[in-house]
């Protein structure tokens, strides 16, 4: 079966154009772009790699955190484009807030399974997730944030960033059935806002 994979800058620039909010970011491929991108977004800024083929860009140090200066930047670059598979480098403007999972995964037995929890580089090590079979309802959804660790005792504009988005990817699996597999981790919300920080879709 042939699959299409949106890894980072694709999957973010697809869920943008769905409604979503995305961290402000500029792709670049060469040294040359790295000044305009730093003017754009204002430092510090967060680098990572980017290529088709790297899946876990934390796995082979592909993500650098509280860029300061432009030579810094200008060092990092050179470093992410060393790693295999490097097709250039995605500079965002830094956004900070508490790191959430969320996501579809299609099953043989219930199709569309609606995904969230913990967030972050260690997300495989927190296992603090939790599921529902597409459609959910609106209780199921509240409910299925509560009954995770970091579901509990949330402030309430970031439990209703997180059902707003939730919802949302609900109603983007019927728009488009054929994606069988779309991580976005993290999410971050701050006080008043959240942000897809990294995303991945596969279609079939």
């Amino acid at each position: 079966m042939f699959m299409k994979i949106f890894a980072e800058k694709e999957a973010e620039k697809f869920l943008k154009k769905e409604g979503f909010e995305i961290v402000e970011g500029v792709f670049v491929s060469s040294k040359i772009g790295i000044k305009g991108a730093l003017i754009k977004l204002g430092l510090p800024c967060v680098m990572k790699v980017f290529g088709k083929k790297i899946l876990h860009k934390h796995k082979v140090g592909g993500v650098k955190l509280n860029i300061k200066t432009y030579s810094e930047a200008l060092g990092v670059f050179t470093s992410l484009k060393r790693i295999k598979g490097s097709q250039g480098v995605l500079i965002q403007k830094k956004f900070s807030g508490k790191e959430f999972l969320l996501g579809i995964k299609k099953t043989p037995e219930f199709a569309h399974v609606l995904v969230f929890g913990a967030g972050g580089s260690k997300v495989e090590e927190k296992k603090d997730v939790s599921f529902r079979v597409c459609p959910v309802d609106k209780r199921d959804m509240r409910a299925m944030i509560k009954e995770t660790k970091i579901g509990k005792r949330l402030p309430k504009k970031t439990f209703e960033i997180l059902f707003e988005n939730l919802s949302k990817l609900c109603e983007l699996v019927e728009r488009h059935p054929t994606i069988s597999e779309l991580d976005i981790n993290p999410m971050n919300i701050s006080k008043k806002a959240g942000k897809i920080i990294d995303a991945r879709i596969v279609f079939e």
